[in-house]
C-alpha cells in the first residue's frame, strides 16, 4: 500500500475511535468525553495502523505464493 491509503486508514480507524471515546466519556461528564475522545482517537490510530500492517503482510505473503 502506498502512504496515503496508508494514512487515510489510519485516520479512519481514529476517528471512529475518537467518536466512540466521546460518546462513552459523555455518558459520565463534559471532560471525561474529552479525555474518551482524545484516547479512543490514540487506541483507534494504533488498531489503524496495526490492521494496515496486517494487511501489507498477508498481500506480500499472497504474492509470493503465486
Amino acid at each position: 500500500m502506498d502512504r496515503l491509503t496508508r494514512a487515510v486508514s489510519r485516520a479512519k480507524y481514529a476517528a471512529v475511535g475518537a467518536a466512540v471515546g466521546a460518546g462513552l466519556g459523555g455518558l459520565v461528564s463534559r471532560n471525561a468525553a474529552s479525555t474518551g475522545g482524545a484516547l479512543g482517537g490514540l487506541v483507534g490510530a494504533a488498531l489503524g495502523e496495526t490492521s494496515v500492517g496486517v494487511a501489507d503482510t498477508y498481500t506480500d505473503l499472497k504474492e509470493r505464493v503465486e
